[in-house]
């Protein structure tokens, strides 16, 4: 199998293929994060770029300002501090 992408039985057991790809999958496990207080900061920001995925062009650039502020910001309640420099850098140009 690929790196990161055991094979069980047939039945494929990635991350992406349980949490993200099978509706009920990902039903569970953002449950599980919105229900850890320890978590609940990373399931919202998963929410919150779902929804942003979504948005007209003309809100874009005003959702990403308040994702940055509410996740990517230190000392925020919901900041996401797991994640690296790199991925909460604003985009170049």
């Amino acid at each position: 199998a690929p790196p990161g992408r055991a094979q069980d039985g047939g039945q494929e057991t990635s991350f992406r293929w349980q949490c993200v790809d099978q509706p009920i999958g990902k039903l569970l496990f953002r449950r599980f994060l919105e229900g850890a207080p320890q978590f609940a900061a990373a399931g919202a920001l998963w929410a919150e770029i779902e929804a942003f995925e979504q948005c007209e062009d003309a809100e874009r650039e005003g959702s990403a300002k308040r994702l940055r502020s509410r996740f990517f910001t230190p000392g925020g309640s919901e900041h996401c501090g797991f994640l690296s420099a790199a991925a909460t850098a604003p985009p170049a140009g």
